[in-house]
């Protein structure tokens, strides 16, 4: 190979199925005899330290090794050499974190003789291994949580909080609406801080020393609750592009997803444990009992759901759910994902752009002027309605997101 310009590429895989597929480009002149290798590598890396490349901790999925072609002269031009790698069915989906990642790479290299320049190239390439969510427990039911709150005022009053929320599903996927409906029942003569809706994201990195990455994907502010008022507040937050719960496969990172609903002033806290999958609930095959509101037998009962803090007092709930005091519907703030046309919202998880700019829901069309836009902040962070002309606004930090899996860049 001395003396020749050589060249050598992994050209782009198709899907992934039972097999990866790709071919190496060797050189383009005469050259000296030489064996072609192709690796095909699949782990998993974490580190204590952000964006760390050097890992604490590694697990190897597979690490496969073979010869395209054996020692000899090549003849001048272009050569392709096909191959093809069987991988387990059981790795896990991509995965890309400030803490580690689950990296896939396809390595070609040409094994020249001693004193001469090694040619290598290397190409990554993605895995979906798709969470059904219709693999998953009592997936279509609705999911509860309720807490009390006793606080003190103005030195010598107390008073009785009541936070209760639900949500209409418990797995999602990306694009899909998450329905919630929440109860505030404020039992003083002080009036509330706002409440807020969050869909959260937890990371666990299983290093020596865990790492939890907890961040808001999305959130919804309401109004406070005037003071002796039963306020009942509903919204919707709509999912974005977001890994998969669990990532099945990896014993070094975990994912999950949860509600998060919190009443500022007094601290009051909800949370409702949800799965982020890629193929929908199939409601139609068994379709879940949906309770009232205001049950308390079953807000008591809800199977898998913990109250965030002590359960209220016997006949309290029934007490604030009886009607008593007439419930008021309380406004959103700001961030609402309800469109105010009215029209149910359905989105495609490719309406959500990564980069200044916004799309329309369905059955928006654009040039009505007053129809809202559908934002989504640069980095991907909060969606909302609004009904102005407004710029994206970048957040503090960016979500972690799945790989795209049709980029022409990427192999997949």
């Amino acid at each position: 190979m001395r003396g020749g310009k050589q060249s050598i590429a992994v050209t782009k895989l198709p899907y992934f199925g039972i097999a990866v597929k790709a071919r190496p480009l060797t050189p383009n002149r005469a050259s000296s005899p030489a064996a072609i290798k192709v690796n095909c590598h699949g782990s998993c890396g974490i580190s204590n330290k952000m964006n760390d490349t050097a890992w604490s901790l590694e697990e190897q999925y597979f690490n496969s090794m073979l010869s395209v072609a054996d020692k000899g002269t090549l003849s001048p031009g272009e050569h392709n050499f096909p191959f093809q790698f069987l991988l387990p069915v059981s790795v896990p989906t991509s995965f890309e974190g400030p803490f580690g990642k689950v990296v896939y790479l396809v390595k070609a290299a040409i094994d020249t003789p001693r004193f001469s320049k090694d040619y290598k190239a290397q190409r990554p390439f993605y895995l979906l291994n798709p969470l059904n969510l219709n693999e998953v427990p009592d997936i279509g039911h609705q999911s509860y949580a309720f807490t009390t709150k006793k606080f003190s005022y103005l030195l010598v009053k107390t008073g009785t909080l009541m936070l209760k929320t639900q949500s209409d599903m418990k797995g999602y996927i990306p694009g899909q609406v998450i329905k919630l409906a929440t109860e505030i029942h404020n039992k003083s003569g002080k009036d509330t801080g706002y409440v807020l809706a969050s869909l959260m994201q937890k990371v666990t990195y299983k290093a020596k020393r865990p790492v939890v990455d907890l961040r808001a994907i999305a959130e919804v502010e309401g109004a406070g609750v005037k003071a002796g008022k039963h306020a009942e507040w509903r919204e919707q937050i709509i999912v974005p592009p977001l890994p998969q719960s669990a990532l099945a496969g990896c014993s070094l990172i975990d994912i999950d997803y949860f509600i998060q609903v919190s009443l500022k002033s007094p601290e009051a806290i909800v949370t409702l444990p949800i799965y982020i999958g890629n193929i929908p609930v199939n409601l139609s095959a068994s379709m879940p009992i949906r309770p009232d509101l205001c049950s308390p037998a079953v807000a008591r009962g809800a199977a898998g759901v913990t109250p965030s803090a002590p359960p209220a007092e016997e006949g309290l709930d029934d007490e604030l759910c009886a009607g008593g005091t007439a419930s008021e519907e309380l406004p959103t703030k700001s961030h609402s994902q309800q469109d105010p046309s009215g029209q149910p919202v359905t989105m495609s998880p490719s309406a959500f752009s990564h980069t200044p700019g916004a799309a329309l829901p369905p059955g928006h069309r654009q040039q009505e002027a007053s129809a809202p836009l559908f934002c989504v902040s640069t980095g991907a962070t909060i969606p909302f309605f609004t009904e102005e002309n407004v710029t994206p606004i970048p957040t503090s930090c960016s979500l972690i997101l799945p790989p795209e899996y049709s980029s022409c860049d990427y192999p997949h």
